[in-house]
């Protein structure tokens, strides 16, 4: 999912951040809201991959796992009373 800050609709939000660095940010841009929007937009990027790339090992990892199983079986296949 890509985020396009740009094209979303705007919504006020209130935020409680330390003042000074509020102050030593506004030294560096004019506009803190969209240098704030940017910088969770690559936040939230950075964690929606993470989160593919966990899942996409998972799904690799239990592929793994079910071709082991169906090649070699299961030790539990010994005790079942079923």
């Amino acid at each position: 999912m890509t985020i396009a800050a740009s094209s979303m609709r705007k919504r006020a939000v209130n935020l409680t951040m330390s003042e000074g660095l509020v102050d030593q940010a506004r030294a560096y841009t004019e506009t803190l809201s969209a240098t704030l929007e940017s910088l969770l937009v690559e936040f939230v990027q950075r964690h929606q991959h993470a989160d593919l790339e966990r899942r996409k090992d998972a799904q690799a990892c239990a592929a793994q796992w079910n071709a082991f199983r169906g090649s070699v079986g299961s030790f539990a296949d010994e005790h079942t009373t079923l």
